[in-house]
This record gives structure tokens, sequence and C-alpha cells, in this order.
């Protein structure tokens, strides 16, 4: 009798396992791309790291050059990389980072900035690696990218910038709430609160993210102090990134590189892929520096 309850709890366990690995899916995913690996919950890849007075989780894959991916803010998530993750991890050590009060990483007390993510992020970096890394972020994580790269500039090999113009007080507005979020997406936003360790702080984390963005400039004194190469990305659709302020952050950086993806909007490589990969592919892989 006792071996059969054991038997029978062993498959329970083993189903629970195997839900808790289904992969997720990224924000608005149209319903034909399906993802395999359930990158941002792979508990046979993820990790956490200690950033002051938060717990920030991550996914190492691969061996070789280390790459950290930094994924957009409020609808973000380490899934939404996916595309990034498949084509690297097999010549490059992949570092994927969920961001502070996002997936499974804590949002902690303290306020949001990017002086914040930066060294978040560089608490996962050594954590993992000593070497000098390759950065990948979008939207918000390309701003924390960019701040990265400024406060840690031994630190940062090249980057790619995905979606990240320039910024300054008073030029956007970000007053967007968690419940509009829920409204727009709801199976998303189900799917993350079961990830999140304290899933009744989404409001705060919007507000946060809100703060920081309407406060926050981005302009030639920062991108003015990155030394690395960078490779600054945008749709030519990008309503809240307009082509013009993103080619002006991009000249700020002394060593920079444009590409503009036409006919796609502000997760240019969500939309074409093929495309970004087509111009990220020979920055990563190049070893001159224009």
């Amino acid at each position: 009798m006792l071996s059969k309850l054991l038997l029978a709890l062993s498959f329970l366990l083993i189903g629970v396992t195997i839900q808790a690995q289904q992969p997720l899916r990224r924000a608005f995913q149209p319903a034909n791309v399906v993802y395999t690996v359930p990158y941002g919950n792979n508990s046979k890849a993820g990790l956490y790291a200690q950033a002051n007075d938060a717990k920030i989780y991550y996914e190492v894959y691969g061996k070789g050059q280390p790459i950290v991916l930094l994924h957009g803010g409020l609808f973000g998530s380490t899934v939404e990389m996916t595309d990034f993750i498949d084509k690297l991890k097999d010549k490059f050590q992949v570092i994927a980072i969920s961001t502070r009060g996002h997936g499974k990483s804590e949002i902690g007390n303290k306020p949001l900035t990017l002086e914040q993510r930066a060294t978040d992020a560089m608490a996962v970096l050594n954590a993992v690696t000593r070497d000098s890394v390759i950065v990948i972020g979008f939207s918000d994580g390309g701003y924390s990218a960019y701040k990265l790269a400024a406060m840690y500039p031994n630190r940062v090999k090249k980057m790619i910038v995905m979606g990240a113009g320039e910024l300054r007080p008073g030029l956007r507005e970000f007053n967007f709430t968690a419940k509009q979020a829920m409204a727009m997406d709801k199976p998303f936003w189900d799917q993350q609160l079961k990830l999140m360790p304290e899933p009744n702080r989404l409001e705060y984390m919007f507000a946060q993210v809100a703060n920081c963005y309407n406060n926050v400039t981005v302009g030639k004194e920062l991108l003015g102090m990155i030394k690395c190469p960078v490779l600054v990305m945008a749709g030519d659709g990008d309503e809240g990134n307009p082509v013009e302020r993103v080619v002006s952050a991009g000249r700020f950086i002394p060593k920079h590189q444009i590409c503009i993806i036409p006919n796609t909007g502000h997760g240019c490589f969500l939309e074409n892929f093929p495309a970004a990969w087509a111009s990220a592919e020979p920055f990563l892989l190049s070893g001159a520096t224009k």
C-alpha cells in the first residue's frame, strides 16, 4: 500500500515539475509563434544574484564570450529574447537577466533608477564572470545598457541597443498602469504573476518605472561616456522612440553604428528578427570597431 502511495506521489510531483517548466509566452505573442524552451523559468539554467536589496534571477546558456541580454520593461520578459538566445547559445555564453520586478526577480524597496538597473546587472556579471561582456538590450534594457557601459567601461566590450532613443523630462509622459496592461494581455500577466515573488506589488513596479522614465535624461552627457562600439537599432515605425531621437542618441556615442528596420515598430527584432539578426550577427562576430 505504501509503495503505491509513493508511486502516485512521484507521478504527481513529476506532473507539477512539467507544469512549472512549460514554455512561457511573451506579451502579445502571435498564435503562430510557439516556443519550446521555458526561458525565464528554466530550473536547469536559473540562478540568483544578490543585488543590494533584491535577488535578481538570471539564466546561463552555452560557453564562450559572455553576452548579457537585458529585456524590455513592464511588458518585457526573458522569453522575448528567445530568438537571440537560440541563435547565440551555441557560440557564446548567454546570460539572460530578468529585470528587477520582472519575472522571478525581486523588486526591493529602493527607487528605480538606471544606476540601479546597471548595478543589478553588474551583480549578475560578477557572479558569472570577470571577463568583459557584450550587451544586448531592448527598450528599458537598452537604457540600462547605456548606463552599464557608462558606469563600467572596462566590463563592456560592445553593445546592441534596440528601441532606446534620446530622453529628457517632458519629452514623453510615462503613466501606464498595471490595470491598463492587464486589460491589454491578461494571459501574459496571469503567467507573469505566477512567476513573481511578490505579485501583489505589480502596480508598485509600474509606478517605479513611470517615475524613473519621467525624470531621467539620456543624452550627450551619458551617451558620450560610452567607450565601446554600439549598434543602435530601431524600427522606423516606433512611435515612442521616433527615428530622429534614436539616430540622435546613436550619434552622441563615439563608436556608433545605426540600423533602422523598415515596417516595424518598437519591438523591431520581434517583428522582423531575420532583419535584426542580419545586422546583429556581423557586428557581434567582427573584431573590428568603427
